[in-house]
């Protein structure tokens, strides 16, 4: 039921008004006496909050409803409201017609495993403890929520006060970005900033291609740097002064050598850049591996030697502060990074630069062709690691395969120190996966 980051399709098939009513029920049934509840923009996640709330107050639990938030923001309400758990309706990234239900852990967490594997087990078996009618639970509105995080924000960086920053909303739900710049003294231009569930002005996540315009418009004025973020502000990707998108893998290198001393480990999912283990080699400090997705960065965060955790897709977790992946708490620490150095180009431009391949393959049975894909690998390959799909090591480089989590795809992508090994790596990779499809 639950992929890397919960439960995510098609309204009206896959996610409908009973399915939430049910994880209402089995989270309340499971032992969340309080559950703070939130959602994005998507109009259908009004009717799947009423139905979450429903079940759970139906099974003795109280539904604390934050209403419309980024997800960011509902994770640290469970916190502050000392809830046993939170759930967000959105889809993040995923296109209009989607929506999904993901679950948040008493520690501002997203559900691990085990978790999610006893709330799908309590509703594909249908077994809810109903409170008696004189039992059930409560729901109450809380208010100050984005203003609760908004402070946070404000006492937890500092921000400087003479930058120029662009900040494309994405018709989501991470205005408190652009209030927490604004209010360190910045200078904000807003773009996308209509809060819509369609998504009118650009698709929801946060690529290269997708956030065209806003690269454009930094180009072309004073900005010292954009910030965008995807529907429900989980992530956040940057834009150079130039103009220039900034790769996951680069922002990520900057945000972990930014967060960690000697001795210290950074998570990263294994999809990530050689270049992010390079940055931390220069103080010293080592990347640590995950399955992708920001559940199980955010789970290795709990090492005492953890100091930070992030995706390349643009998730980036704080452990110290928030174990939810956090675009504004990025967006207001990226701009404090800029501000110190001066010039966000300049930092990724000190990088090195490795060439990675990536791409995705829609495939039905994507597991099924991962499987196959692991038994072939290890016919021609020594180094194969199955800690997420397939990982493979070799002189010049890696590649990985791998299921999405969230869609019917099979991930590609291989990286090389030239172009030419990346393209045999790729290719590689690729070959493999066709093979596997074909003997199905």
């Amino acid at each position: 039921m639950f992929g890397t980051s919960g439960v995510r399709g098609r309204v009206g098939d896959e996610i409908t008004a009973d399915l939430a009513l049910d994880i209402g029920r089995a989270l309340a049934t499971d032992g969340a006496d309080t559950v703070v509840l939130g959602r994005d923009a998507r109009e259908s996640g009004r009717t799947l909050s009423r139905a979450l709330s429903a079940g759970i107050t139906e099974c003795g639990g109280d539904a604390v409803d934050a209403g419309v938030q980024s997800t960011p923001t509902v994770a640290r309400a469970v916190v502050a409201e000392d809830a046993d758990a939170g759930v967000v309706v959105t889809a993040s990234h995923n296109p209009a017609p989607d929506n999904g239900i993901k679950l948040w852990s008493a520690d501002g967490s997203a559900f691990d495993e085990d978790a999610n594997a006893r709330i799908a087990e309590l509703v594909e078996e249908e077994r809810f403890d109903f409170a008696a009618w004189d039992e059930l639970g409560a729901h109450r509105r809380l208010e100050g929520a984005r203003d609760r995080h908004e402070r946070a924000l404000r006492e937890s960086v500092a921000v400087p006060d003479d930058l120029e920053v662009v900040v494309d909303l994405g018709n989501g739900v991470g205005r408190v970005t652009a209030d927490a710049l604004h209010a360190a003294g910045c200078d904000v231009e807003t773009l996308n900033a209509q809060r819509d569930g369609r998504f009118p002005g650009r698709p929801s996540e946060p690529t290269a291609e997708n956030c065209a315009t806003a690269c454009a418009v930094v180009e072309a004025t004073d900005a010292d740097l954009g910030v965008v973020h995807d529907g429900d502000a989980d992530r956040l990707m940057a834009i150079d002064e130039r103009g220039r998108f900034v790769s996951g893998d680069a922002l990520l290198a900057l945000f972990a050598r930014r967060e960690a001393e000697a001795g210290d480990r950074v998570a990263v999912p294994v999809d990530t850049s050689l270049l992010v283990a390079d940055a931390l080699a220069e103080v010293g400090a080592e990347v640590t591996y995950t399955p992708v997705g920001d559940a199980y960065v955010a789970a290795a965060t709990r090492e005492p030697d953890v100091a930070f955790g992030g995706e390349p897709s643009g998730a980036w977790i704080w452990p110290d502060r928030t174990r939810c992946p956090d675009g504004p708490l990025a967006a207001c620490t990226l701009a404090a990074l800029v501000g110190a150095a001066g010039s966000l180009a300049g930092l990724v431009d000190d990088l090195p630069s490795y060439p990675i391949r990536r791409d995705s393959i829609l495939l039905d049975g994507k597991r099924a062709v991962v499987d196959r894909v692991a038994d072939l690998a290890r016919e021609s390959f020594d180094d194969v690691s199955a800690l997420d799909g397939i990982r493979v090591e070799t002189e010049a480089g890696w590649f990985l395969v791998r299921a999405s989590g969230t869609e019917p795809l099979v991930r590609i992508t291989a990286e090389a120190r030239d172009e030419t090994d990346a393209d045999e790596l790729f290719e590689t990779a690729r070959g493999l996966v066709d093979r596997a499809s074909d003997a199905r």
